[in-house]
C-alpha cells in the first residue's frame, strides 16, 4: 500500500486485547492502515510477539501497553503510561474480553462484569479528554448478540463472585453493559467530534471461549466465524468513512441493527453510569 493511501497515516490508535483474536486483527488493519497502534494488553510475553510481527507485516510504529482489565489500579496505570507519551488519541478499541470465567476481579466486583464492562469504562473516561482533544475520534466497543438475552443488570449481583456454572447469563449481562454505556456515552460527547460505536463481531473462535466449560464450549464451535471475519464490524465502525456521522448505534455484519429493548432504557443506561461511576471513583470529564 502506497503511503499517500494509509488513511490513517499520523492517526493513534488503542486497542485492547491486541495480543490475540479479533483484536491482533484489528491491531493489524489498523497498522495496515498507517496508524500509530498501542496493544493493550494483560500478557506482555504475548503482546510482544505481535507487536513484532504487526511491524514485520505494515512497517508503522507498533507499543505494548500493559493492561489489566480485571484490576482499576492497573487501568489507571495503563492510562497514565499512554499519556507520557504526549500522543493525540484518535481511535480506542475496547476489544478485550472475556467468557465464561467465574469469581471477583482484584477490586471485588464480578469476574465478567468487571472486565468487561467496568474495566473499559475506567479506560475510556480517563481518555476521554485526549480523545475529545485530538477530534474526529471514534470509541468502538465490542459487545455481542448474547446482550439480547439479558432483560437487564441486577446491579447488587456485581458486588458479587460469579453466580452461575458457565459463566454466560454474567457474560450476556456484561454485554448488555457495554451496549448501554456506548449509548450513554454517546449521549455525553454530543458536539465533540467523539463518536461510539457498539459493534457484535459475530460469534468467534478466539480465545475468549476457553474457560466455558467444554460441552457448551464445544456446542458454540459448531456456530463460530474466523478471527478474521469477526474483525470486519470493528475494522468498519473504525474506518468507514461513512461511520462519521453516526454516534450510539448497534452493529452486526457491518450493518446498523436495533439493539434489544433493554438496552434502549435511558433509565438503566444512566443508572449503569452513575453505578460505574461511583465503582471505579472516576468523575466524568463529558
Amino acid at each position: 500500500m502506497n503511503e499517500e493511501n494509509k488513511v490513517l497515516r499520523g492517526k493513534v490508535c488503542i486497542v485492547t486485547g491486541a495480543n490475540t483474536g479479533i483484536g491482533r486483527v484489528t491491531a493489524m488493519e489498523l497498522a495496515r492502515q498507517g496508524a500509530h497502534v498501542f496493544l493493550a494488553c494483560r500478557n506482555e510475553a504475548k503482546a510482544q510477539l505481535v507487536v513484532e510481527e504487526i511491524i514485520r507485516e505494515t512497517g508503522s510504529l507498533v507499543e505494548f501497553l500493559p493492561l489489566d482489565l480485571g484490576d482499576l489500579q492497573s487501568v489507571r496505570a495503563c492510562v497514565k503510561e499512554f499519556e507520557s507519551h504526549n500522543l493525540p488519541l484518535h481511535i480506542l478499541v475496547n476489544n478485550a474480553g472475556i467468557a465464561g470465567s467465574r469469581g471477583v476481579t482484584t477490586d471485588g466486583f464480578e469476574l465478567t462484569f468487571g472486565v468487561n464492562h467496568l474495566g473499559p469504562f475506567l479506560l475510556t473516561n480517563l481518555l476521554l479528554d485526549t480523545l475529545k482533544a485530538s477530534a474526529p475520534a471514534r470509541i468502538v466497543n465490542v459487545s455481542s448478540r448474547s446482550h439480547y438475552q439479558a432483560k437487564t443488570i441486577d446491579f447488587d449481583a456485581q458486588r458479587q463472585s460469579t453466580a452461575s456454572y458457565t459463566g454466560l447469563p454474567e457474560y450476556e449481562s456484561s454485554k448488555l453493559a457495554n451496549v448501554l454505556f456506548s449509548s450513554e456515552l454517546a449521549n455525553r460527547l454530543k458536539s465533540t467530534g467523539v463518536t461510539t460505536y457498539a459493534v457484535h463481531p459475530g460469534v468467534v473462535a478466539s480465545d475468549i471461549w476457553h474457560r466455558v466449560p467444554w460441552g457448551f464450549r464445544s456446542l458454540v464451535k459448531l456456530f463460530m466465524i474466523s478471527v478474521e471475519d469477526g474483525a470486519k464490524t470493528s475494522i468498519d465502525c473504525a474506518l468507514s468513512p461513512s461511520r462519521a456521522d453516526e454516534t450510539g448505534l448497534y452493529y452486526d455484519a457491518c450493518k446498523t441493527k436495533r439493539p434489544s429493548k433493554a438496552s434502549q432504557d435511558t433509565a438503566l443506561a444512566a443508572q449503569l453510569w452513575a453505578r460505574s461511576e461511583e465503582w471505579v471513583s472516576v468523575q466524568s470529564s463529558s
